[in-house]
């Protein structure tokens, strides 16, 4: 039996994907199992996995497009590792990850349910690194990820498979966000340990899911109806989650419900400039409001790639 195995969901990015499990080949450490779940791909991805012609990889294919939360919960029934590492099909790992995290895992109490490590944002045209993000907080994370998702994504995540059996699987009725909600869970019963050194490459390009507003906008609705008594535990937090509803509200052109939400935020944090910002943007109308956001996004991601 492999001591992890390694769930890459994946949908029609057969060129990233050869990528993934490269870098999952090229790992120090060799006991694992890869497992590929193709969520009802219509591009050449089966030939791709196919042409790896390595027995560790297991290839699972839906036949109906389950999205996230069905992709990595088939993942998780056919795995048969003690560890579970996930690995998003547009990003990779460096040789040494699993070797890092496995040995601390192996040293770490049962009450130690995860791994994670700091990651680096790279560019997918031009292969440039964009910038570091840092893993900062261990041991009992529970209050910390009521402020923000600490853990950040599931490529830097192992942990052991008993968490799934205290916690149950991936939310299937979360449509976005669902890697943030498994960590809250998860820290409810247990502690989480960390690499400052950024161990995973993360993709950025313009076909992620997060670049989907309507998506981010059903994510941040279900996260507020689930978690609304623990978001309230920190009002400047649960102020945040509000402003990011209103603004989602008013980019998806639904400025009457957005504007209540900015003004839910205000309530909760009055001191909060961004809240009255986009509160006075709102009131220029839909397509003024996005094209001012779409505009600041782009001179984000320009000065990310020009620093």
């Amino acid at each position: 039996m492999p001591k992890v195995s390694v769930i890459i969901p994946t949908y029609n990015r057969a060129q990233y994907l050869q990528r993934a499990i490269q870098s999952v080949l090229d790992q120090t450490f060799q006991d694992f199992e890869i497992i590929v779940v193709d969520d009802a791909s219509t591009d050449a991805t089966p030939q791709m996995v196919e042409a790896f012609h390595d027995p560790r990889i297991r290839y699972f294919r839906h036949d109906t497009n389950r999205r996230e939360a069905g992709s990595r919960n088939t993942g998780v029934q056919n795995s048969v590792g003690e560890y579970i590492a996930f690995l998003d099909d547009d990003d990779s790992w460096l040789p040494q990850k699993l070797a890092m995290q496995v040995n601390l895992l192996n040293k770490s109490p049962l009450k130690t349910g995860a791994v994670y490590t700091s990651f680096l944002w790279v560019d997918a045209e031009t292969g440039k690194v964009l910038g570091p993000w840092s893993a900062e907080k261990r041991g009992n994370v529970f209050r910390d990820l009521s402020e923000q998702n600490w853990i950040g994504i599931p490529s830097t995540v192992v942990l052991r498979r008993q968490c799934f059996d205290t916690v149950g699987l991936f939310d299937e009725q979360i449509e976005f966000g669902l890697d943030y909600d498994m960590w809250v869970r998860i820290a409810r019963a247990y502690e989480f340990e960390f690499f400052k050194e950024p161990l995973v490459l993360r993709t950025v390009n313009h076909k992620r899911l997060s670049t989907d507003h309507e998506l981010l906008l059903k994510g941040a609705e279900s996260k507020l109806r689930k978690y609304a008594d623990y978001f309230s535990l920190n009002r400047k937090s649960y102020s945040l989650r509000f402003l990011e509803l209103g603004v989602l509200y008013c980019y998806n052109g639904d400025m009457g419900k957005g504007r209540a939400a900015l003004f839910k935020a205000i309530q909760l944090n009055p001191l909060e400039m961004r809240n009255y910002y986009n509160v006075a943007l709102s009131l220029l109308g839909a397509e003024q409001f996005k094209r001012i956001k779409e505009f600041r996004d782009k001179m984000a991601s320009w000065s990310l790639q020009n620093r």
